[in-house]
């Protein structure tokens, strides 16, 4: 069965300093699972404005000795990821799937960061959804089981994200709600409850 996460939160800082402070994320302590973030991409539409930015992410994951002695395969895993910063309409939308034991394993993330409806000025809405499916196996059993090592992998991996983007806005910018300050080397510039449900990468954190 495919496996689903979903959750959705706010971060007491503007929309601005949060989508800047995504590029600041790693490495830090509570994820210390991402092992590199490589930048093979970034351009920026002349009509629109809009900033697509492509990344590749490694990531070292404790994979079960029954899943690596089946699939083959080491600890190490990659994961793609497109970003779209829209500064217009001050929305960033992050997608990413997972490139290791892609034939055997899709996890597919997204990830949106707005501002809060209610305190458009002051928070940022963070959502987050992932959609995890397994196939090419025989036993029914083994990719149930491997769905759901995948699906706690995820959740715990979120939950670790969390805590460490909020140390690293913290780090950036305390708890001043004033203009984005100029010392994040971004090297760009423009303006200003969760669930899980079984269904007919863990998430990188």
């Amino acid at each position: 069965m495919v496996q689903f996460f979903s959750q959705h939160f706010s971060f007491p800082h503007e929309w601005s300093k949060v989508t800047m402070g995504v590029w600041q994320k790693y490495p830090n302590p509570s994820s210390t699972h991402v092992t590199c973030v490589d930048t093979i991409d970034r351009s920026v539409d002349p009509l629109t404005g809009i900033i697509r930015t492509e990344r590749v992410v490694g990531c070292k994951q404790s994979a079960p000795k029954w899943a690596i002695k089946m699939l083959g395969g080491t600890d190490d895993a990659y994961v793609r990821e497109v970003s779209f910063i829209d500064p217009s309409t001050r929305q960033m939308k992050m997608y990413s799937v997972n490139l290791s034991l892609s034939q055997y394993l899709t996890v597919l993330e997204s990830i949106s960061y707005t501002p809060h409806h209610s305190s458009p000025t002051t928070q940022t809405l963070f959502s987050q959804s992932a959609e995890i499916s397994a196939r090419g196996f025989t036993w029914k059993t083994f990719a149930d089981k491997l769905e759901l090592f995948s699906l706690e992998q995820f959740i715990s991996n979120a939950a670790n994200g969390k805590v460490g983007f909020e140390n690293v806005l913290h780090g950036l910018f305390g708890d001043d709600e004033g203009p984005v300050k100029a010392r994040i080397g971004m090297g760009l510039e423009w303006p200003k409850g969760a669930t899980a449900s079984v269904g007919g990468e863990g998430g990188r954190g």
